[in-house]
């Protein structure tokens, strides 16, 4: 059971509608040497929502992010990603995602638009790299500066840059690991926005981050990681509710800290 929901070999059932769990990851383990980063982390996401991994540095969450972008091979444990596992299907998963570091950057020498359309180059296919460009610029919404350099955009500019860039492909599946990190008030909600109206679209989000206000506004569920361990999964008012909280940021804490 998850919520009200009933689960059914991995799909979701919620009165009349049913969802296909996009991402299934099952008791994955993850060594660096003798250290254990993972231990036995599970959880699912459904076709089409913003799931969130929430929990301390160092609890696992971009290490998890990571495996799942094809970047680290698993110790053990399953992940499937719209039907295709992992290491296995690598090559296929590749083709249907993306994945959008915390510490990404984009060349400073090349104006937006030139970034763009050098992204756009590796992708275009069935579709033309000047329309994958124009839904990229339109993603960014940075106006007339998509035609300056990236070295003379703000750090809010530049991670719409870079979120466009992520999106454009219109990937099956897009991973985001703090997409506002170091953002003010304002960039950060133009960007929770601009992921919304991309899901919206279809879009299925795999993000963390440690701002728990954008946790609770942009994710349908939650799960919150602490010692390479999923210790808690749920809706933030299922979170809020079975940890007498007022916010997901008092969740996060009683959970770390019992």
């Amino acid at each position: 059971m998850i919520g009200n929901g009933i689960v059914f070999m991995g799909s979701e059932r919620k009165g009349s509608d049913w969802r296909m769990a996009a991402v299934s990851v099952n008791n994955l383990v993850k060594y660096f040497g003798s250290f254990q980063a993972l231990n036995g982390v599970s959880f699912e996401v459904n076709e089409g929502e913003v799931f969130g991994l929430i929990g301390p540095n160092g609890a696992g969450k971009t290490t998890t992010l990571r495996i799942l972008s094809t970047l680290l091979q698993i110790s053990s444990g399953t992940v499937n990603i719209f039907g295709h596992e992992l290491p296995r299907e690598a090559t296929e998963v590749r083709k249907i995602i993306s994945y959008l570091p915390e510490d990404a950057g984009a060349y400073k020498m090349l104006r937006g638009r030139e970034y763009l359309e050098f992204i756009a180059r590796f992708f275009a296919g069935k579709e033309s790299v000047s329309k994958i460009v124009e839904r990229g610029i339109g993603i960014a919404r940075l106006g007339e500066r998509i035609n300056d350099k990236v070295d003379t955009y703000s750090k809010g500019m530049s991670r719409r840059l870079l979120v466009a860039r992520a999106l454009m492909i219109e990937p099956k599946l897009a991973i985001l690991d703090e997409p506002s990190s170091g953002l003010d008030v304002i960039s950060a909600g133009e960007m929770r926005k601009i992921i919304r109206d991309a899901v919206s679209s279809g879009l299925t989000v795999l993000l963390s981050s440690h701002n728990m206000l954008e946790v609770e506004y942009l994710c349908d569920r939650i799960a919150l990681v602490n010692q390479g361990r999923v210790v808690a999964v749920g809706t933030a008012e299922q979170l809020k509710n079975d940890y007498s909280a007022r916010n997901i940021e008092e969740v996060f804490t009683r959970i770390v800290n019992r």
